[in-house]
């Protein structure tokens, strides 16, 4: 990460995200690869994971806002095949470990520290986090929207969870009967079809649904009246309702579930040599997939 104060504005410098003080009290970390969708890779990972503990750190700072810059908030997981990046580049945050080992265990590794516990560790930042969220949001996307407290969307918002075309059971943060009640999440998986921002507010995923040109000013004046409350009180309000949900069973079957998510990887690496179903991806997400494997085959 390239870090740089600037005093003035109050703000820090990332690779792939923004971070800035628009009003007193109150942060906004943006997710910056608008040419992307916003695609979540291993810089925009660990460029997010720093800005956050920035923000839960700094004693001026009650409330946090999460943005996604251009015309949508998030695209899930970078499966472009373009970063030049590994994981040993960075400074991981769990103690799993063993990261590059053989069969299932290293991607296991992997994808717990990135996705499953890393989105774990930004859902109990103690400061109320809103999530402001306009145009697409997909699959690993919605992982960063369910670790917000609060979610505004534009009208033009909407969601989906393509992973079960891929074969998988849903996103690594399997949040899915939490946001939306148990039927609906059945139906919304089976179905694999977008969700409106308006039918995501009646399910109970989203807070506010306003106009794309309102979006960043509802949301933004949401987090100054909440900032005007003492940050104990709010760090107590969300942890007595982030327990509550996690009494229901939530985090336990988080794990449960992504230990189905790895079966399920397992089984079609073991039955077509990939990971996922990959006939419904697009052709260029296809060959991408199969080169990868050969090159995998080609080292072992």
């Amino acid at each position: 990460m390239n870090e740089m104060t600037d005093a003035a504005a109050g703000s820090l410098s990332f690779e792939q995200v923004l971070f800035e003080r628009p009003a007193p009290k109150v942060a906004r970390i943006t997710l910056n690869r608008p040419q992307m969708k916003n695609a979540q890779g291993l810089q925009m990972t660990y460029d997010l994971n720093e800005a956050f503990d920035v923000a839960a750190h700094d004693d001026d700072i009650s409330v946090i806002i999460l943005a996604g810059a251009g015309s949508d908030f998030n695209a899930g997981h970078d499966l472009s095949g373009t970063e030049t990046k590994e994981l040993s580049d960075f400074r991981t945050v769990g103690t799993w470990g063993q990261f590059g080992a053989e069969g299932r265990e290293g991607e296991y590794g992997r994808e717990k520290e990135i996705y499953l516990e890393m989105t774990e560790r930004w859902r109990n930042i103690p400061k109320p986090v809103i999530a402001q969220v306009q145009g697409k949001v997909i699959s690993g996307g919605l992982m960063l929207v369910w670790l917000a407290d609060l979610v505004v969307a534009s009208d033009d918002s909407k969601f989906l969870d393509n992973t079960p075309d891929m074969g998988i059971n849903g996103a690594e943060f399997f949040n899915h009967p939490y946001e939306l009640g148990i039927r609906k999440a059945k139906e919304w998986l089976f179905m694999t079809e977008w969700i409106s921002a308006e039918e995501a507010k009646r399910a109970g995923m989203v807070n506010r649904v306003v106009p794309p040109a309102e979006l960043e000013a509802t949301t933004l004046k949401m987090a100054a009246r909440i900032a005007e409350k003492p940050l104990f009180t709010l760090k107590a309000i969300k942890e007595s309702v982030n327990n509550a949900q996690d009494l229901m069973g939530r985090r336990e079957n988080n794990k449960f579930t992504f230990a189905l998510h790895h079966l399920l990887h397992s089984h079609f690496q073991h039955i077509s040599g990939y990971p996922i179903a990959i006939d419904r991806l697009s052709p260029k997400i296809q060959e991408r997939i199969r080169s990868s494997a050969k090159t995998q085959k080609a080292e072992e």
